[in-house]
């Protein structure tokens, strides 16, 4: 358990710092909101989050895979397939489960109002892949974990998983330029920055596309993939219609948003029946 925290803290501390150089260096879009006033409340909510998540469920999604395999509980323990054989389709299982979450919160009322905190940023870069609210991380330790009981996941696909989740997170949400050519090519194998910018649209057609966070095939599986927003990747407005103000940024204001705020027309539910 030690080991899996160290990986995991040097795998985010070192894409953290390389995907913000990539965007200094090379970004796609022109920031609305200063880099200080949206890093200083974005990972404040993350070292908030992560906290809890120690406090409460110091397990985690490993302890969960250990608790399924010394009980041999789940699909693949009572399959009784060698862990070798079965970390890459517990990879993608897994994977497929967080696309399936990712959906339910945007389709239910109540979800989407936790989940507001994360498409409410004017602007997309690494950060953004990490600024959720704390009850929806809860709840997402909560489904992630059942899941991997369910599955039976092996400790090393649960690892593997969960640094390839927090990786591309950073990735897909990072402000930076890929050639056109190399995105089509990178987005058959995983979400790319341009396929999930559309997700972070105004529109609600775009918000609610492109849902994928590591692996793209579920998107165009499930009939959810958008390739490119319809104001263009320069002219498109990120976040909500409702929160376009730079001064609603705090971390105070992310907290309460879920139970102050507007929902808008982007829950699913909404905006089919609109």
């Amino acid at each position: 358990m030690e080991t899996e925290s160290l990986v995991r803290l040097g795998a985010f501390i070192g894409i953290l710092l390389a995907m913000a150089a990539w965007e200094t260096a090379s970004p796609k879009r022109k920031p609305r909101v200063s880099r200080l006033q949206r890093w200083s409340s974005n990972l404040s909510l993350v070292a908030l989050n992560t906290i809890l998540v120690r406090l409460l469920m110091p397990a985690g999604a490993v302890g969960a895979a250990i608790f399924a395999e010394t009980r041999g509980w789940g699909l693949l323990n009572i399959l009784a397939l060698p862990e070798w054989t079965a970390v890459i389709p517990a990879v993608v299982l897994l994977d497929l489960a967080i696309y399936a979450q990712h959906v339910i919160f945007h389709a239910i009322p109540m979800l989407w109002r936790l989940h507001m905190v994360h498409h409410a940023d004017p602007d997309i870069d690494v950060t953004t892949g990490l600024r959720f609210h704390p009850v929806e991380i809860m709840l997402s330790m909560l489904i992630k974990m059942a899941v991997i009981i369910l599955l039976g996941a092996p400790i090393l696909a649960v690892i593997i998983f969960e640094v390839l989740l927090n990786a591309t997170a950073m990735f897909n949400h990072g402000n930076v330029r890929l050639p056109s050519g190399l995105d089509a090519i990178l987005r058959l194998f995983v979400v790319t920055p341009d396929m999930h910018r559309v997700h972070h649209s105004v529109v609600v057609s775009e918000t609610n596309s492109n849902y994928g966070f590591n692996l793209p095939w579920w998107d165009r599986l499930f009939g959810t993939y958008c390739a490119q927003p319809q104001a263009g990747h320069m002219e498109m407005t990120i976040g909500l219609s409702q929160y376009q103000h730079a001064r609603r940024q705090s971390l105070a204001w992310m907290l309460s948003l879920p139970f102050t705020g507007q929902m808008g027309d982007y829950p699913r539910q909404r905006s089919s029946s609109s």
